[in-house]
């Protein structure tokens, strides 16, 4: 490409990205004028309007068919809608975080948020670790580190950063909760964890996006790439590998699940075993979407090989 044509085009990208994350902020802003409740609503109900006019929701129903060849084009267009209104819900969700987690140890019952597998935060706050949680884009995910914090467990997490740079250093800004780190996922982070579970620590990763040079396995029966880093991590370390959830409930409500320790594959030699292990993460985050189809994000491109 010609070196001015080039420039050119990079300013045009750099442009259009200030653009549309002004957009996400304005929009962000409107939100943070109404109660929480009130807030998330607004944003659901936007989403769902302006989410089936972009390219993305094209992506998304493609996504849907290949997952689902079972279902008809009506539940298809119609899981794709829910889906922009939930996506909605989670750009909101940084935005009352605080105002969400209402849960108390002592009065497990008293508020919006509940969860299941207290009894497994509890025994990890006892004993040292490594150890590794994970979870899928499922629900408000955001949600998981506050909670291990609320029971004493701090939680370094590796999180993949927006292309659009401008919306990423505000969102890490907006994702600082208390009692956890964040890494987001470049060169040097693997060493970050590493050295926080060589020190007996825990670790939370987002497994179920694409990841270019992963490890070929399957997810809704076809191929795509996983990330092997998990897995490398919990051979290096034999960590324990917990799984983790949030599920939006109906009424405005989240349920939170710290699920029992995973039993990862493992080689003739007693080692992890990587591709299996990868495997296994995608099973299981397999069956959370199969529960909550509406609660995933369809619209990337999982299966890009």
């Amino acid at each position: 490409m010609n070196p001015r044509i080039a420039k050119l085009w990079k300013r045009w990208r750099k442009g259009q990205n200030w653009l549309i994350a002004q957009a996400l902020f304005a929009l962000l802003a409107i939100v943070r004028l109404f109660p929480a409740r009130a807030g998330l609503n607004v944003a659901e109900n936007f989403t769902r309007l302006l989410g089936p006019l972009t390219p993305r929701h094209r992506l998304a129903k493609e996504n849907l068919r290949l997952a689902y060849p079972e279902k008809d084009e009506a539940w298809v267009e119609k899981t794709a809608r829910r889906n922009w209104g939930q996506m909605g819900r989670v750009a909101a969700e940084f935005v009352f975080l605080e105002e969400i987690f209402d849960y108390d140890p002592e009065r497990p019952n008293a508020g919006i948020v509940e969860v299941e597998g207290k009894e497994i935060f509890e025994d990890l706050r006892n004993r040292k670790g490594p150890f590794i949680f994970f979870t899928g884009h499922l629900g408000c995910f955001e949600l998981l580190p506050i909670c291990a914090a609320t029971y004493g467990l701090e939680v370094t997490a590796l999180f993949r950063q927006p292309n659009n740079k401008v919306i990423a250093r505000e969102l890490l800004k907006a994702r600082r909760t208390a009692g956890g780190h964040l890494v987001p996922s470049k060169a040097g982070a693997a060493w970050a964890l590493a050295g926080t579970l060589q020190s007996g620590g825990a670790v939370g990763m987002l497994v179920d996006q694409k990841f270019g040079k992963g490890v070929l396995t399957r997810f809704f029966g076809r191929e795509c790439r996983t990330n092997p880093l998990l897995a490398k991590l919990a051979r290096q370390f034999d960590c324990e590998v917990y799984p983790a959830r949030s599920i939006r409930l109906p009424g405005g409500r989240y349920r939170l699940e710290l699920q029992p320790r995973l039993e990862l594959p493992r080689t003739e030699a007693g080692v992890v075993d990587v591709p299996a292990t990868c495997q296994l993460l995608n099973d299981v985050v397999e069956g959370w979407v199969r529960e909550y189809p509406d609660q995933w994000m369809w619209f990337h491109r999982r299966w890009q090989i």
